[in-house]
């Protein structure tokens, strides 16, 4: 399977940016998405972006126009540029991968087959 390591997570004044970073490494297939998801203290975990394999992109409107999602060349590394964080945006972010989507289907449904262990993210007010 492919593992998934992110990093970039860690402290930051609302108003900052931050860069999340997720390797993947092992198995890998082509045609897949990568992602981000995060998760809120006694929130449910959420979609936040995603890149598909052909580089069309996908975005939570909470962070619509703040955070950019984007790839390396070899696509085994994906990227979350974040702005204007806010406290809101306070969350575990985990990177996904996803071998089965389509665009007829919401970003956050697509069938995500591997995930990383997540890295902390908090935006003081």
């Amino acid at each position: 399977q492919v593992q998934l390591v992110e990093s970039g997570g860690g402290l930051v004044q609302a108003g900052g940016s931050l860069r999340l970073s997720c390797a993947a490494s092992g198995r890998t297939i082509s045609g897949y998405a990568m992602g981000w998801f995060r998760q809120a203290p006694g929130k449910e975990r959420e979609f936040v972006a995603v890149i598909r394999w052909g580089g069309i992109t996908y975005y939570e409107d909470s962070v619509k126009g703040r955070f950019t999602i984007s790839r390396d060349n070899a696509k085994t590394t994906v990227y979350l540029h974040m702005n204007s964080l806010k406290p809101e945006d306070t969350a575990v972010y985990y990177c996904a991968v996803s071998g089965s989507y389509s665009s007829d289907y919401p970003p956050g449904s697509w069938e995500y087959d591997a995930w990383g262990q997540g890295t902390q993210v908090t935006v003081s007010s």
